[in-house]
């Protein structure tokens, strides 16, 4: 197939477009190599695709519809998978406009260019903080999740309805992924993983916040990209069962769907760290804090949807996977 890729310098962005070219799919690649962390490594993660005959590397925003729009018509992608987004929960109270113009107009970009040139389908990164202030565990896709707790959450809440209103108006295939923590190789500087180890390694302390107490569903990146995979090649089917009296908010009679992606066994972050410094050979110094502004305490994610539709089984677990991270982190970094 003929895939575009936004945000291809990304973490999950750069690994899937690697296995779709291992696979014999071509990848349109569209990523703006922002600053909102180090570009040196978005710039590695591509190095690893650039020689690779079937990959076009485009350097773009999404926000500029212009642009964008030169890319659909001149590519014309069959499937679309928008992984760019300006991410993070915190930074989302500092810089709110940020998350506006990528996560909003930029998206809004990416569903034009998906109506006027003919996508088959298109799947786009939600988020486990769409789940917000519910406590129902573990969070279900059937949930209601109207009560988001930081913008970034909202942004991506506004994302899964402006879907779902361009499967409903144009027939236009979509699945959204809400996923759950993402770590592994290649990750990202922002995330707790890539900040602890940095910190452990230099003898410097972590910042735990809620005191450690957090529960998260950690998901290797490997497994996350096997499912975007077995989305990607299922296209988006209407529910013709679907009651507006009933409203199911997963399906719809339109071509829309919704489906956590995650490990579905969550860990509390002070077991995750004892994880790390076993890989690491070093004990952690904790510098324990309270629960910040726009966290939520613990997620845990229900797949049963996505296992049911795709055959998604994620397969690797904390300690495998840290250890891989801490091995790729050493011999990345000469540490």
């Amino acid at each position: 197939m003929k895939v575009l890729i936004t945000g291809s310098a990304g973490f999950i962005g750069a690994s899937l477009a690697r296995r779709l070219l291992e696979r014999g799919d071509q990848v349109i690649g569209v990523d703006n190599l922002n600053d909102y962390y180090d570009v040196a490594l978005k710039e590695a993660r591509l190095a690893r695709l650039q020689g690779h005959p079937a990959f076009v590397d485009l350097r773009v925003d999404i926000e500029h519809g212009e642009r964008l729009r030169e890319v659909f018509e001149t590519y014309r992608p069959e499937r679309v998978v928008n992984l760019a987004a300006q991410a993070g929960v915190r930074y989302s109270i500092e810089n709110p406009m940020a998350y506006v113009a990528t996560n909003l107009v930029g998206f809004t970009n990416v569903l034009e260019g998906c109506r006027h040139t003919g996508v088959e389908h298109l799947v786009y990164a939600s988020s486990s903080s769409v789940y917000g202030a519910n406590t129902t565990m573990p969070f279900s896709v059937h949930h209601n999740v109207d009560h988001p707790v930081s913008l970034y959450a909202a942004s991506k809440k506004a994302n899964e309805l402006m879907a779902h209103t361009y499967s409903h108006l144009y027939a236009l295939p979509t699945t959204g992924l809400r996923f759950f923590t993402v770590y592994g190789p290649w990750g990202r500087p922002d995330m707790a993983l890539f900040k602890f180890t940095r910190a452990i390694i230099a003898g410097e302390p972590i910042d735990v916040f809620n005191y450690g107490k957090h529960r998260r569903d950690f998901t290797y990146i490997d497994d996350i990209v096997e499912g975007v995979i077995r989305v990607l090649d299922r296209v988006a089917p209407g529910n013709p069962e679907w009651s507006s009296a009933q409203p199911d908010p997963a399906s719809s009679r339109a071509p829309y769907r919704l489906y956590n992606i995650g490990n579905s066994a969550p860990v509390e972050l002070m077991e995750y760290i004892a994880v790390l410094e076993r890989s690491l050979g070093r004990k952690a110094q904790l510098n324990l804090l309270p629960l910040q502004p726009g966290d939520v305490p613990d997620t845990y994610a229900d797949v049963s949807d996505l296992v049911r539709d795709t055959g998604y089984q994620p397969k690797t677990s904390v300690a495998d996977g840290v250890g891989r991270f801490v091995a790729w982190y050493r011999d990345f970094y000469k540490v």
